[in-house]
């Protein structure tokens, strides 16, 4: 049984790298993960009126194509979506998810609010 300190040494030698070289590529994998994870926890109070479920193009889900989508919501205080932008996932999908976005509606509030919305696409559903 491998302890910790003795896995990225076992998979550098494998790969051919030096354990610093390794570590470091470790690190910055671990890091990355972390700080994907921390951005995607963003919560609002405001609450959607009127969603549009985005189209999932048949040729994507045929191909078992899918996974989850995040884009960022500017919500005027009248409740209509101002302006969408694509932060990660499929950009086929990521398209799909945006148009139907800018058909949203939420609840007016006293400002602008800027969201984030995380969909997925299950190709076996």
């Amino acid at each position: 049984m491998l302890n910790m300190g003795q896995a990225p040494r076992r998979l550098t030698q494998k790969l051919g790298l030096g354990f610093s070289v390794g570590v470091l590529l470790m690190s910055t994998l671990f890091v990355g993960v972390i700080g994907v994870a921390q951005t995607a926890a963003q919560v609002s109070d405001r609450r959607l009126i009127t969603r549009i479920e985005p189209d999932y193009p048949d040729a994507l889900k045929k191909l078992y194509i899918g996974g989850v989508v995040r884009v960022e919501v500017q919500v005027a205080p009248n409740g209509s979506v101002k302006n969408v932008k694509l932060l990660g996932g499929n950009p086929i999908l990521g398209q799909s998810t945006m148009k139907a976005v800018k058909s949203w509606k939420y609840v007016p509030a006293a400002a602008d609010e800027t969201l984030t919305v995380k969909l997925e696409f299950d190709p076996h559903k």
